[in-house]
């Protein structure tokens, strides 16, 4: 038998079911990255961040949309937002040789002093970033859109964590602060910063150890002066006083290490000569005496005699200087 045709009920039917099907799936599209943004939109900060909220959704621009002090409660920051979390507590940069810096290996400010040595220069900044609100916005327009590269090699944003906040400060704040320690220590000679320097240095004249008492005072000099002119330098470059407490802790100066070799070799060849000179002050005091005891037998021949039978050995029973025939002594 020929089939039927399909009826108008069930092409209606069918074309429903496309239909719903079709919207189902649609649905469920829209569905999954509303839920997702909506779960999304929540957030809060903790105790020792702080957090610039940019916006994101699709229909949204990319500026600023709000900033969510440390500590914070669940916070509302919009749909398919982006957040960037900065540190809210004092931060520090180390400059060492002992491998704690935030550079890795030896990591020291080369600089060179007034008579042209060079200088190691190791130390602490100290600082906390700006938490006025409007101050962070600025500050995360400037520095928050860009990447900068570590001392791996990698590129990161100022907020991907530690390994980003290092290379935003070694990008930006470590230029400053070799700058600012370079002006100061080239205003001292390098005897006024390490005593031991004045050992393998062409003074002119003598110089002893008591004329270079001041360097410990020269130091807290450079680290004033730094402290003075680092707060200035840094709002300048950055363009706003972003960070703020800045206080920088010069710890320690060293030589270079051809320098450092020759000061210990002097320093050795010092250690010789005072011993030379000790040896001969011994040889003279025992010179001295040894006179003086002569001089004493010599007025009297009999302690002469007494002292010289005094340091013959136990055991001896014949003690005769000149004497063939001996002399007798008492057993003990």
């Amino acid at each position: 038998m020929p089939r039927s045709a399909p009826r108008a009920d069930d092409r209606r039917s069918g074309s429903f079911r496309k239909w719903a099907i079709v919207t189902v799936i649609l649905a469920i599209i829209l569905a999954v990255p509303t839920v997702i943004g909506a779960f999304g939109g929540f957030e809060r900060t903790g105790g020792g961040e702080v957090a610039v909220v940019r916006n994101g959704g699709l229909l949204d621009d990319n500026r600023v949309r709000q900033v969510i002090d440390p500590g914070s409660s669940v916070t509302w920051i919009g749909w398919w937002s982006q957040i960037h979390r900065y540190p809210a507590q004092q931060r520090y940069y180390t400059i060492t040789s002992t491998g704690g810096g935030e550079r890795s290996g030896v990591d020291v400010v080369t600089v060179p002093s007034s008579d042209g040595v060079n200088m190691g220069i190791e130390g602490t900044l100290y600082f906390n970033l700006n938490l006025d609100h409007e101050t962070l916005r600025s500050f995360d327009d400037k520095f928050g859109t860009r990447k900068f590269r570590s001392a791996d090699g990698g590129t990161y944003y100022p907020w991907d964590g530690d390994e980003g906040w290092s290379a935003f400060l070694d990008q930006i704040i470590r230029p400053v602060i070799d700058n600012d320690l370079r002006t100061q220590v080239n205003s001292f000679r390098c005897a006024e910063l390490v005593s031991s320097c004045s050992l393998v240095q062409n003074s002119g004249g003598q110089q002893t150890g008591l004329q270079q008492l001041g360097n410990n005072a020269n130091i807290a000099k450079i680290q004033n002066a730094v402290n003075t002119s680092l707060a200035e330098d840094l709002k300048s470059t950055l363009g706003a006083e972003f960070l703020t407490n800045i206080h920088f802790n010069l710890s320690r100066v060293t030589l270079p290490k051809q320098v450092q070799d020759a000061v210990d070799q002097a320093q050795a060849a010092f250690a010789k000569v005072t011993e030379a000179q000790a040896k001969v002050a011994q040889a003279r005091a025992e010179a001295d005496a040894n006179k003086a005891r002569q001089d004493g037998y010599n007025r009297c021949p009999t302690c002469a005699e007494i002292e010289k039978l005094k340091a013959l050995p136990q055991g001896i029973t014949v003690y005769a200087p000149g004497n063939t025939g001996g002399v007798a002594l008492p057993t003990r």
